[in-house]
C-alpha cells in the first residue's frame, strides 16, 4: 500500500474501529481498523501506517463524508484552496483530513489537485469568479477559500480565471472583529457540516469566524470548548466576542445579552437573547450552558 496510493477494496471493507482507541477521537486522529496515519504509529497499533500526501480542494466548496458515499453523514466540508493531507483512497474517495483543522473523513478524489502557494484568501461571503476562457461558466468561491493569484488593477488574476480584488486580502492579513464576520452570515441557511454562506452549522460559523480573525479552530462544538480560549466564571459578565457552550451548541456574544449563532432550530444563523437559547435547550437538557469561553485580545 502506498503513500495516499490506490488499494484494492477488500470485499467487506471496515471503516470504523470496533474498538475506539483509548486517548484517540477518530474525529481528529486519522485511523480505521486497516490503516493509521503514521503519526499515531507510537500510539495505536494496526498493520499499516501511511504519511500523508499533500493535496487541495480544487473546487468551490467540497463535502467531507464520514463513509465513502454520498448517502453518508456530512461531516465538514473543504473550501477552495484548503489543503486535504490523502492517506488512502477507496474507489472514488480519498480519505484523509483538512489540514487546517484536522478533521477526518472521505472526500471525492474529483474534487482534490496538486497543492499550490496561497497568496490570497476570499474575504467576501461569496465571490464569482470571471473564467478566463469566456466559453466556460462562472463560478462562485465562498469566504475562507484560498487563492493562488496576483493583483492587477482592481481583479485578482488566478490561472483559470479572476475575482473582484475587494473580495480578497493577502493571507497573512487578519480580521480584527470576528463577530463582525459572523454578522455577515446574518440569515444563512442551517446546514449540518456546513461552512460557507449556502449553509452553515454552530460550529463551523464559530470556526470560519475565528479563523478570518488568526485563531486556528477546531471542527466540533465540543472540541472547541475543550480548545477555544480561557474558561470564565459563572457569574462572570459576558462581552462581545466570548463563547457560549451548549449541550452539542455553541454561539458567540455580540454583546452582554445577545448570541449570534446558526441555529437548527430556527434553520439559519440569527441573533437571540441568551437567555432565550438557555431556557429554550433548558426545556431538553439539564444543564444548558456547559460553559463561558474568551477569547484573549
Amino acid at each position: 500500500m502506498g503513500a495516499g496510493g490506490t488499494t484494492k477494496t477488500p470485499a467487506r471493507p471496515s471503516f470504523a474501529l470496533t474498538e475506539t482507541a483509548p486517548g484517540l477521537d477518530p474525529r481528529i486522529h486519522a485511523y480505521r481498523d486497516d490503516i493509521a496515519d503514521i503519526a499515531l504509529a507510537d500510539r495505536i497499533s494496526l498493520p499499516h501506517y501511511v504519511a500523508p500526501v499533500m493535496r487541495q480542494v480544487g473546487l468551490a466548496i467540497a463535502d467531507l463524508r464520514t463513509d465513502p458515499s454520498d448517502a453518508s453523514e456530512l461531516g465538514s466540508q473543504l473550501l477552495h484552496g484548503e489543503p486535504f493531507a490523502l492517506l488512502d483512497t477507496v474507489e472514488d474517495w480519498a480519505w484523509g483530513y483538512g489540514q487546517h483543522d484536522h478533521f477526518v473523513g472521505f472526500i471525492r478524489k474529483t474534487t482534490l489537485i496538486r497543492p499550490q502557494p496561497a497568496t490570497h484568501i476570499v474575504t467576501a461571503l461569496s465571490s464569482a469568479v470571471e473564467p478566463a476562457n469566456a466559453n466556460e461558466a462562472s463560478t462562485t468561491l465562498f469566504m475562507g477559500s484560498r487563492l493562488s493569484g496576483k493583483p492587477e488593477d482592481d481583479r485578482l488574476i488566478m490561472p483559470n480565471g479572476s475575482i473582484a480584488l475587494t473580495d480578497a486580502r493577502p493571507i497573512d492579513a487578519r480580521a480584527d472583529d470576528p463577530i463582525a464576520i459572523a454578522e455577515m452570515f446574518i440569515e444563512a441557511p442551517y446546514l449540518l457540516g456546513g461552512r460557507s454562506v449556502a449553509g452553515i452549522d454552530c460550529s463551523g460559523l464559530v470556526q470560519i469566524s475565528l479563523a478570518m480573525a488568526g485563531h486556528r479552530v477546531e471542527r466540533d462544538s465540543d472540541l472547541q470548548q475543550a480548545s477555544i480560549g480561557d474558561a470564565l466564571p459563572v457569574n462572570a459578565d459576558l462581552r462581545r466576542g466570548d463563547l457560549v457552550f451548549f449541550p452539542e451548541h455553541v454561539g458567540m456574544m455580540i454583546d452582554g445579552e445577545t448570541l449570534i449563532h446558526a441555529s437548527g432550530h430556527n434553520g439559519r444563523v440569527c441573533t437571540e437573547p441568551l437567555a432565550d437559547v438557555a431556557a429554550r435547550i433548558g426545556e431538553i437538557h439539564e444543564i444548558a450552558i456547559l460553559a463561558r469561553r474568551r477569547i484573549a485580545g
